[in-house]
Parts: C-alpha cells; sequence; structure tokens
C-alpha cells in the first residue's frame, strides 16, 4: 500500500517530462523556422492537430462577466511613444504601468512609463508628449494628472515600474527602469517627490526592464530586484541586415538573441536610504537570461520569498532563498525553467492547494505555460514531499494552444465575476512588423480567460468587451479596483498608442472581500504577508507584492471572490515576520484593514516565542477575537 504513491508521482513525472520533449519538440522546431525559413507558422492560420485539436467553445454559454472602455471618461489621456519607431529592440519591449496608492487616501493610482523617443543616435526626445505620468485617482470617480506637481515625469527610454516603501516612512516610493539610466524617486509624504538615485546607490545605466520590491533577508527593509535584459548597442550597418520570420523579412536589429545578456541587480536594503548590490554575491545576477521580468514569490513555503525570473530566449531562473542571504538556483530539477522566449509573469494559488501557481507568457508558437506547483497536491497524496517542482498544466485547462498564435506580456490572475474562481487575462501584442508598413506591428487580440472550475477555462474576451475584442499591440498591464466597487477592473498599455481602462459593469456576481496589511516597525506594506480566507468550506490564498504581470504592478490589495458565501468562516494572516493572526465570522462585500505591530530583524520565525490569544481593535474597523501565534508559512 505504501508504495502507492510513489507510482502516482512516478505517473506523472513521466508525464510531465513527455509534456516537457513536446514543448522541447516544438521550439526546436520554432527556432528552425526562424533560422532557415524552411518551415512557417503563420499567425491565424489553422495547423490540422497543432492548433485546433484543444479548441473550446463559447457558443450557448452566457458569460457574466462586462467591461466598459472609460478611459476617457476618467481622465486617463496617456499616450505611449509619440514618435515613429525605428525597427530597434529597445523602443518595442516597453512600457509598462505600476498602480499603488502615493497619497495614502485609499484610492489606487496609476503610474505610465513612456518611452520618449528613438534610440538613434543623436535622436531629439519629445520631452511634452514622451514624458512618464502620474494620475492621482481622485474618489474613484475620476484621475487627476499630477506628474508636474509631484516632479516624477521621466522623460527617457522607459520600460517599466514599482511601488514600494523603501524608508518605511509609510509612503509609497517609485522605482523606473529604463534602456540607459533608472530612477528612484522617494516620495516626501506632501504629493511630491525627490530623485535620490545616486545618493540611494539603486543607479543602473543597462538595458533594464522588470523590477520587483521584496524583503528577502526579513530585516524589515524592502530590497530591489532589477531585470536586465541584453546589450544593445546601436551600428548603423546591423538596420541593413534582415533575417526571415514566420514568411516575413524581420530586421536583425529585433531579435534578442543578436545581442549578449546582462547580468541582473539586487540592491540590498542597508536600512539607512542606501542600497548594496549584491546580485552575484546572493547568487542571482542570473548572467546567461535575457530578463524581462521577476517575482518574489514564496515557492515552498518555507516563509521566505523565493525568487522567479522569466528570461527572452533564455532558460527562466527559478531561485529558493536559502535564508542566509544566498539563493539556490533550482531551475533544471523544478522543471519550470524551460528555454522559450518568457516575458510576463501572473502568480496565485490557482488550484486552492495552498501553494503558489505559475502563468508565463511566451512568444509565438511556444505556448503560454501554466506551472501547477506540485509541492501540495491532492494527485500526489502521501508522496508530495515538499520538493519544489512544477508540471505544465496549461493544455489540459485551455491555456496552451489557443496562445499559440499569439505573442503574450502582462499578464494576472484575479477574480472577475466573484465566484471563488480566479480568472486570467493576458496581453498580447506581436513583435513581427506589417508587411505594408515596417513603422508599425501587427496587431493581435488579447485574451481574457473565464474560469469554468473543473471544466478549465474559456477565452471570453469579446463576449466581454467591444474594446478587448480588437486587436492591438499591447505591452504592459495591470489589475485593481480603482473605484473599490469589488469588481476588478483592467488596464492596459497600448505600444505606440493611447492607454487603455477597462471598468468590470459585471452585473452577475458573488460576494467579495478586499484585505489591506499595514505594519509598524517595518516593512509598513507587509509586502510578502499571506491571507488565508474559508469561506463556503473552501480555502482561497494570496500574497502581498507576489505577481508582476510584465514591466507592470497590480494593486496590492489582496481581493477575494466569494461566491454564494454569505459570511467568512475564518481569515488567517501570516504576517511577514512569521506572526499568525486568525479571525472569525466577518462579514462579506468590505474592504478591511488589519495592522500588526513588528519588531525586526526577525531571521528565523521557528525561533520567536509564541504570542497568546488576544482581543484588539484593528484599524478601528471591529473588534474581534484574533488569535495569534509565532509559526512558518506551512502552519508547523
Amino acid at each position: 500500500m505504501a508504495r502507492a504513491p510513489n507510482k502516482r508521482r512516478q505517473l506523472v513525472v513521466r508525464w510531465s517530462l513527455a509534456s516537457g520533449l513536446m514543448t522541447l519538440a516544438t521550439i526546436a522546431w520554432v527556432g528552425m523556422s526562424r533560422r532557415t525559413g524552411e518551415f512557417e507558422v503563420l499567425p491565424g492560420a489553422q495547423v490540422a492537430g497543432l492548433t485546433s485539436v484543444l479548441s473550446r467553445t463559447v457558443e450557448g454559454i452566457v458569460v457574466p462577466i462586462r467591461f466598459e472602455d472609460v478611459t476617457e471618461r476618467v481622465g486617463i489621456d496617456f499616450h505611449h511613444m509619440p514618435v515613429p519607431r525605428e525597427s530597434l529592440l529597445p523602443e518595442d519591449m516597453g512600457s509598462g504601468v505600476a498602480c499603488g496608492d502615493f497619497d495614502a487616501d485609499g484610492f489606487t493610482d496609476l503610474y505610465f512609463v513612456n518611452f520618449s523617443g528613438s534610440v538613434l543616435p543623436d535622436a531629439p526626445m519629445d520631452e511634452r508628449r514622451g514624458r512618464a505620468r502620474l494620475y492621482r485617482n481622485v474618489d474613484g470617480a475620476h484621475f487627476e494628472d499630477v506628474t508636474d506637481r509631484a516632479g516624477v515625469g521621466f522623460v527617457g527610454f522607459g520600460m517599466g515600474a514599482a511601488w514600494g516603501d523603501y524608508d518605511n516612512d509609510g509612503d509609497l516610493d517609485l522605482y523606473v527602469t529604463s534602456y540607459g539610466g533608472n530612477v528612484l524617486y522617494r516620495n516626501r509624504g506632501d504629493g511630491t517627490f525627490d530623485d535620490v538615485t545616486q545618493a540611494s546607490g539603486v543607479q543602473d545605466t543597462r538595458f533594464s526592464t522588470g523590477c520587483s520590491w521584496a524583503d528577502y533577508d526579513r530585516d524589515g527593509d524592502l530590497d530591489l530586484y532589477v531585470c536586465n535584459y541584453v546589450n544593445f548597442v546601436f551600428r548603423d550597418s546591423d538596420r541593413r541586415r534582415t533575417e526571415r520570420q514566420y514568411a516575413t523579412e524581420q530586421p536583425y536589429t529585433l531579435n534578442p538573441s543578436a545581442y549578449p545578456s546582462q547580468p541582473n541587480a539586487l540592491f540590498r536594503n542597508n536600512g539607512d536610504g542606501t542600497f548594496t548590490e549584491v546580485a552575484a554575491a546572493a547568487g542571482v545576477a542570473d548572467p546567461s537570461g535575457r530578463s524581462l521580468s521577476a517575482s518574489w514569490v514564496d515557492l515552498n513555503n518555507d516563509g521566505w520569498p523565493d525568487l522567479y525570473v522569466a528570461n527572452d530566449v533564455s532558460n527562466n531562473g527559478v531561485f529558493l532563498n536559502n535564508r542566509d542571504g544566498t539563493f539556490s538556483d533550482v531551475g533544471a530539477s523544478s522543471l519550470a525553467a524551460d528555454y522559450r522566449g518568457a516575458m510576463g509573469i501572473a502568480v496565485a494559488d490557482l488550484d486552492n492547494d495552498l501553494d503558489q501557481d505559475l502563468l508565463i507568457t511566451h512568444w509565438i508558437a511556444q505556448e503560454n505555460a501554466l506551472f501547477r506547483n506540485m509541492t501540495i497536491d491532492e494527485m500526489l497524496g502521501a508522496s508530495a514531499d515538499g520538493r519544489l517542482w512544477f508540471m505544465d498544466d496549461s493544455a489540459s485547462l485551455g491555456l496552451g494552444q489557443v496562445s499559440l498564435d499569439m505573442v503574450g506580456w502582462a499578464t494576472g490572475f484575479c477574480d472577475l465575476d466573484n465566484d471563488g474562481l480566479l480568472d486570467l487575462w493576458v496581453a498580447n501584442g506581436s513583435t513581427l512588423e506589417q508587411a505594408d508598413n515596417h513603422r508599425l506591428l501587427q496587431r493581435q487580440r488579447s485574451f481574457l480567460f473565464w474560469n469554468r472550475g473543473g471544466d478549465g477555462f474559456l477565452e471570453v474576451a469579446a463576449r466581454c468587451s467591444a474594446r478587448l475584442a480588437e486587436p492591438m499591440v499591447v505591452r504592459g498591464g495591470a489589475h485593481l479596483d480603482f473605484d473599490r466597487d469589488g469588481l476588478i477592473d483592467l488596464i492596459f498599455v497600448v505600444h505606440g498608442g493611447r492607454a487603455i481602462v477597462l471598468r468590470n459593469d459585471s452585473d452577475r456576481t458573488g460576494h467579495w472581500l478586499r484585505v489591506v496589511l499595514r505594519q509598524v516597525g517595518g516593512n509598513t506594506h507587509a509586502v510578502g504577508g499571506c491571507v488565508y480566507v474559508t469561506a463556503g468550506g473552501r480555502t482561497q490564498m494570496a500574497q502581498i507584492g507576489c505577481s508582476s504581470s510584465y514591466l507592470s504592478q497590480n494593486e496590492p490589495t489582496l481581493h477575494f471572490g466569494l461566491g454564494d458565501s454569505t459570511h467568512i468562516e475564518t481569515l488567517r494572516i501570516v504576517w511577514p515576520d512569521g506572526v499568525e493572526e486568525t479571525h472569525h465570522n466577518l462579514s462579506v462585500d468590505r474592504e478591511i484593514t488589519f495592522e500588526h505591530r513588528t519588531e525586526y530583524p526577525i531571521h528565523m520565525a521557528l525561533e520567536a516565542p509564541r504570542r497568546q490569544p488576544q482581543t484588539r481593535q484593528d484599524s478601528g474597523v471591529y473588534a474581534l477575537p484574533v488569535e495569534r501565534k509565532r509559526v512558518d508559512a506551512a502552519g508547523r
């Protein structure tokens, strides 16, 4: 009897390896077509047995999700890259949007990164139209452009951005990445910012892309990971070189494989307003990866933030936190570091088994990957021994073959109809130029996947919004509830076009809960904290700040769809310092803020003393019996 679970695991491993071999064969086939042009995969073409055998239909199914384009109505008039593109790689990779409440009024604000001009030598910058823009959210009704007043109108070849309170003064600071020079803006707390890049020691003049904040050493100060892409150097002679990609001639200067990769940066917070770059010493420089996105997330449930890095035309990085300031590269053994063109990352506990799963968007003909975390899984039973490994389950869930035609970028898991099941959005946009106009990129339709539970996902974008039915060239994107009505909205950054705000107007949805975490004593926004919500017999888990989309940042508030449940049985918080707190019998359809006083540094959660149950007032919202104890994330 003891051998049965091992047999189950062997079957799963064999299936996973077979799936991996099929993926490698597809990649090799695609690579040959890119190099030689002997084979052609035309976007939109129906290839028997490859693009249709797993197709799903929504005919006859009522889709409850609805979105309305409210961009102009709410006052967003951001235009990305208001200059003609010149078929150079940095121009086509950005840009993103970062969601964060910089003025602490309870409503999430938006920072759009921009690309101010061509990277051709001596090309002028459009400092008026091409700067980054900060929009303040006014009571969820409209947005006010406060860029000039705030002093964050970055002018340059902007890529991504992320909000984080690095100085623990209670308000969010802002890091912006670019091709040629990044910037750290310190929030003064009065609606204005200072450029402290040089003084803080976080300058980086390489081709930087995604960035993510986390307290990886659990000392109470946020650290910063910065992805670097390739060493792009303009040579006029390269502009005359072309290569055949999918039946079209494409410029050599758009191929990331034409340029060497660059190592990434990890800036460790010294706690005095300065940082020290420690990526190589920590083991996360990833010098062979052409990195585009990175997510800090506790992958093995030990209470310490690990790191997943999405790399283009190179192996992804999977780095486990050793709890001593260093990381172990477990990419190969995790089965989640395959060689594809990876762009965006979505992180969530998709199957409610209390470990984090990953969705990685990919280049054309490579399929998006849904890496199901097998650390804890019912199908393995007792043989789930805690070893970190993943299984690509995209095909069986309906997320794989539908993406073969597309180039995927920003992405995110969120419950769009509040039924308790996480849905998925994916922003698409080609990197191939239009055949009749090389100034323009080929447009593609983005995806919205509705979670049908045991039936997998259905792609329903065109059924939910006329705007989503339009082909576009999207790069950055994020989800948030900007009007705090309990429905998740979407933001898209269109390359060379106007940003789009899609308000969720679904009218047949379930109950919901929004959770905000705040700390006193360090890590003020509780980045890395986990919340477990049990309602209607189902437990959902979410972690603060773990999903980085592509060059973008989702709203840090945790949102839980509850379906028909009219109350929450238990809400458990595992704070970043390891203290656990449990609340009982909460009402639904509301936002609740929880506050926690902590003492840093907390290096080993299991060695800290236990706290006794107590009753207290949280955020002036309610008084409830609170159970508190110090544990690790696995509940030991």
